[in-house]
């Protein structure tokens, strides 16, 4: 089966690592992938993803595209890109890669189109443009129940073409890894340490860690916050650092080693006001860490109705205190997180997930 995987970017994130699992998975299965992105690759020592797909053996293309500059040349790449397999099946995952994907796909192409949303992205502009795009999908697979519902409402997707497939995560990579040694931040190796990691973006509601901060990691309390990622919010949260008194934060750009600061962090924190399945509450539950996370869309079908690992919006206040309870006591938090471990053994797995997308794939296919 030959199958063409389309994505806005090849950064590090979350859905960038879904598709490279994706990819290597149904290429372990002898299929015929290739991957098309739609932005410039990343610069060395961002582009751990490209170097994964090519040791696999998976051929990477680019659009080279810089925003709406050379929306055009994009398009046009991708359109003669497509063209060469008119059979294959055409996954797209993320706003711009869906909707590119729908205007660039020629007429001679016969294979399946899937789109893929992940998230409950609630910008009006947006919901229009890709709503339009994505009826003329073949199929759209979320990434969550909660995403399933938002397309269905939102977009207006009959349920006949809607899948959930959600993330996965590699158990063992977080498992085993070593942990960070906070002294290479001039920090004691002991240091009890909450970490955020994702993207530095209003989504991302950061900015309730800030407001929160003197009541789970108060001055003097050897307690500390470690925020790790890229986004438009970078400059100002590392100006609020360098104010903040008593050498209790961190803002660190996004790095390869986040197993190991998961590894040695007691709990991850996401504050978000939107997600989809948030990569990295899997790979926290994988490390065998807490979480405190909102209770929005894929994060609450992570963690359920866990009155200690999530909080309602409506309720930021109960976010310091679910903090706390972990900092308090070292036994629950490793108890905790040693359960969230074993549900991530049972339930997402790497294998699964690309099974489930084969699955469809082939589904699709026969019809």
């Amino acid at each position: 089966m030959q199958v063409d995987l389309v994505i806005t970017e090849l950064d590090v994130g979350g859905a960038e690592r879904t598709l490279t699992r994706l990819a290597s998975g149904l290429q372990a299965y002898g299929d015929e992938v290739r991957v098309f992105s739609l932005g410039a690759l990343p610069s060395a020592g961002f582009d751990s993803l490209v170097n994964e797909l090519r040791g696999d053996g998976i051929e990477i293309s680019s659009g080279e595209g810089t925003g709406m500059v050379n929306l055009a040349a994009v398009y046009s790449k991708l359109r003669g890109w497509l063209k060469r397999r008119p059979t294959a099946v055409r996954q797209s995952f993320l706003f711009h890669a869906n909707v590119l994907t729908r205007h660039a796909t020629p007429r001679n192409c016969r294979g399946s189109w899937i789109a893929g949303v992940r998230v409950a992205d609630p910008n009006r502009f947006r919901i229009t443009l890709e709503g339009r795009s994505l009826r003329h999908a073949d199929h759209v697979v979320c990434v969550s129940s909660a995403v399933e519902s938002f397309a269905r409402q939102r977009y207006r997707i009959p349920q006949n073409r809607l899948a959930v497939i959600g993330n996965a995560v590699e158990t063992e990579r977080f498992a085993n890894a070593v942990p960070f040694d906070w002294r290479s931040l001039d920090w004691p190796a002991d240091a009890n340490v909450v970490l955020f990691i994702g993207r530095l973006h209003p989504q991302k509601n950061i900015e309730l860690l800030q407001r929160t901060l003197d009541q789970f990691a108060a001055q003097g309390s050897g307690r500390k916050l470690v925020i790790v990622g890229r986004g438009p919010l970078a400059s100002d949260l590392r100006e609020w650092a360098a104010r903040v008194p008593g050498d209790r934060v961190r803002v660190l750009d996004w790095r390869p080693d986040v197993a190991s600061l998961i590894a040695a962090c007691r709990v991850v924190v996401l504050a978000s006001l939107y997600e989809g399945m948030p990569n990295v509450v899997l790979e926290a539950m994988a490390g065998g860490k807490p979480v405190v996370c909102s209770r929005v869309e894929g994060s609450r079908e992570l963690i359920g109705d866990d009155a200690e690992q999530g909080f309602d919006l409506e309720r930021s206040d109960q976010f310091a205190v679910k903090v706390n309870r972990f900092l308090d006591d070292a036994d629950y938090a490793a108890q905790i997180g040693m359960a969230n471990q074993r549900r991530m053994m049972e339930e997402f797995s790497v294998q699964r997930m690309v099974r489930a997308y084969r699955e469809l794939y082939m589904k699709l296919n026969s019809l």
